[in-house]
């Protein structure tokens, strides 16, 4: 088994592909008005209508009500990532923070309220489970 995507469902597919677009900083491959797809070197993100719920039984997803997942992005520098996306987006959980487990960590809301996590690992032990240093982790 390999784990390849995570897909958020949304009322707006253009406005979170577009956010997206700027976080990741990665042009959206669309497949159809419904779906579109921001494929990155590790994994990749599809964004689909609520439209297409039906698709896989009715009610089984619902947009904008995710409380629980928090999609992860590891990246050079959290900090200069901090003010590059300060015009991005104001709904900040917390600014760069240094975690218990080694990674230093900024988290916001996208537009329909889902959690995003940009992190850089710090401590030695951080740095070698991601395998991660300021210049590769692209």
């Amino acid at each position: 088994m390999r784990f390849v995507s995570i897909r958020i469902i949304t009322d707006d597919v253009p406005r979170l592909v577009a956010f997206y677009e700027q976080v990741t900083e990665t042009t959206a491959t669309w497949s159809a008005d419904v779906f579109a797809e921001l494929v990155t070197p590790s994994f990749t993100l599809a964004i689909a209508s609520s439209r297409t719920v039906a698709l896989f039984g009715a009610g089984s997803a619902e947009a904008g009500a995710n409380r629980t997942v928090i999609a992860e992005f590891l990246v050079d520098d959290v900090d200069a990532e901090y003010e590059r996306i300060k015009a991005v987006t104001t709904d900040f959980v917390n600014t760069p923070t240094t975690m218990p487990w080694g990674n230093r960590a900024l988290l916001f809301r996208d537009p329909d309220g889902n959690l995003v996590n940009l992190f850089t690992p710090v401590t030695p032990e951080a740095i070698a489970k991601f395998g991660h240093t300021a210049s590769n982790a692209r």
